[in-house]
Formats: structure tokens, C-alpha cells, sequence
């Protein structure tokens, strides 16, 4: 199958092995994958800040930049939940509108394209250690995502599985929410971490590496022994 990789800004900009382990895992599921350079943002942070007009410029440049056929597949739920649940919303009514709705179709968050399309669970990655998951809200209530990740990561060798308490509870990112409410947004780093910790974790995993990313920021600062790893980097371990 061809597949188009959408490699979303905290990716391109600051976690690029994540977008090259989600290759890698592609690759060896028989996908052929293709990368247009020119992408850019999904428009996501715009339309949250309220700027509609900059949030529709942007969102229009990526259906330019997808347009095709292929499956377009992402290491993040958040933006894919973007895409699906404002692109309607955004073109309602216009020129774009088909071809919003295209592409809103064919947009998929890594660990769904996986069990659901392709029908794979296990690609043979090996990690020991106990991991907790995180549920990005994106992924979660954008995207419906729960089970899929859970599934693939069932299937790593050497990797114990356990749910935290506050598995679905928001880490305390949300964007400018982190610095525009930092006090709140430092607490529910705290309360996810903790969960994680009365678990005896030594791996927090999820589908977004921009709730990842605010996480760690949070263990780094507590000096605590906790690893976070999105989920393309465990999938790719081992093999």
C-alpha cells in the first residue's frame, strides 16, 4: 500500500526519530511511503487560538499538499483529530469543501492505520521494562483511539503492560494552555506522572509527542526515574 506521511510541527521541528521510526515500522509492514517536503502545519495551533483566517490559509496548504489518493498516515492523533473534526467546519461552503472532505477521509493516526486498516498488531519489537499509556486527548476524543495502541503494545516482547488511574486524564499541555495557565498546567503534569509512578513504571507511552513532550519536561524538573516514548519508537525497538 502507498501511504503519505503527514509529519506533523513538534516532530519536524524537535523529535524528527520519532517521523523516522514511524518509517521504519511503515516500511516493514510492506507500506511504500512517500514524503512531500513541502508540507507545513495542519493548522491546528491557529484555529485553537481563535485565528480563523490564518487557521484556514494553513489548512488549505495541506490539502494542497495531500492531494492524491494515497492514506495519509501521522504519529499524532491530535492532528489528525484536527483534520477531522474542523476541516468540515472550516470549508463548510466553499471551494475547498470536497476536497476537505477527501482528505479528511483518508487521514490516519499511526496505531489505527495499523490494527485497523492494515490489520496488523504485532511487528516484532522487543522492549523489557513496565509501561503505563497515556490517552492524548486528541487521540482519544477526537479520534476514538483506545484500544489500538494498547494492542500493538500488547504484542512487544518484554514489555508488561499496566493502566494508571489517570490514564485518560489530560496532562496539563493543551498548547498555550501550558503557558498561559502554568500552575494548572504543571499540576496535571504532576497528577499524570504520579499515576504513572504507582504503577512503578519505567515507560510512559503515547500516540503524541507534544503531550510527551510537556511530560517529560515535568520528570526532568522532579529529577524523577521515568522514560517517555512515543509510540513509533517502541514499535521500532528491537528489531
Amino acid at each position: 500500500m502507498k501511504v503519505q506521511l503527514f509529519i506533523p510541527c513538534f516532530v519536524d521541528q524537535l523529535f524528527p526519530d520519532v517521523g523516522m521510526n514511524m518509517v521504519k515500522v511503515l516500511e516493514k509492514v510492506g507500506c511504500t511511503v512517500s514524503y512531500n517536503p513541502k508540507q507545513t502545519c495542519c493548522g491546528q495551533p491557529a484555529y485553537n487560538a481563535g485565528f480563523m483566517n490564518e487557521a484556514r490559509a494553513v489548512s488549505e496548504k495541506f490539502i494542497e499538499d495531500f492531494s492524491g489518493e494515497e492514506i495519509i498516515v501521522s504519529p499524532s492523533g491530535s492532528c489528525i483529530g484536527y483534520v477531522r473534526g474542523c476541516f468540515e467546519e472550516i470549508f463548510d461552503n466553499s471551494s475547498y469543501h470536497n476536497d476537505a472532505k477527501k482528505v479528511t477521509a483518508r487521514s490516519f493516526e499511526l496505531t489505527e492505520f495499523l490494527v485497523n486498516v492494515l490489520k496488523v498488531d504485532n511487528l516484532g519489537a522487543e522492549l523489557n521494562g513496565i509501561a503505563t499509556y497515556h490517552d492524548a486527548c486528541g487521540a482519544l476524543r477526537e479520534c476514538g483511539i483506545k484500544s489500538t495502541p494498547r494492542q500493538l503494545l500488547a504484542n512487544v516482547k518484554g514489555l508488561e503492560l499496566r493502566e494508571m488511574k489517570e490514564c485518560e486524564t489530560c496532562c496539563g499541555f493543551g498548547g498555550t494552555f501550558a503557558v498561559k495557565y502554568e500552575p494548572i498546567s504543571i499540576g496535571m503534569a504532576m497528577t499524570k506522572v504520579n499515576s504513572a509512578l504507582e504503577q512503578k513504571a519505567d515507560y510512559m507511552i503515547s500516540t503524541d509527542i507534544s503531550c510527551l513532550m510537556h511530560i517529560e519536561g515535568y520528570i526532568k524538573h522532579a529529577g524523577l526515574n521515568l522514560k517517555t516514548m512515543h509510540i513509533a519508537e517502541v514499535l521500532a525497538s528491537g528489531w
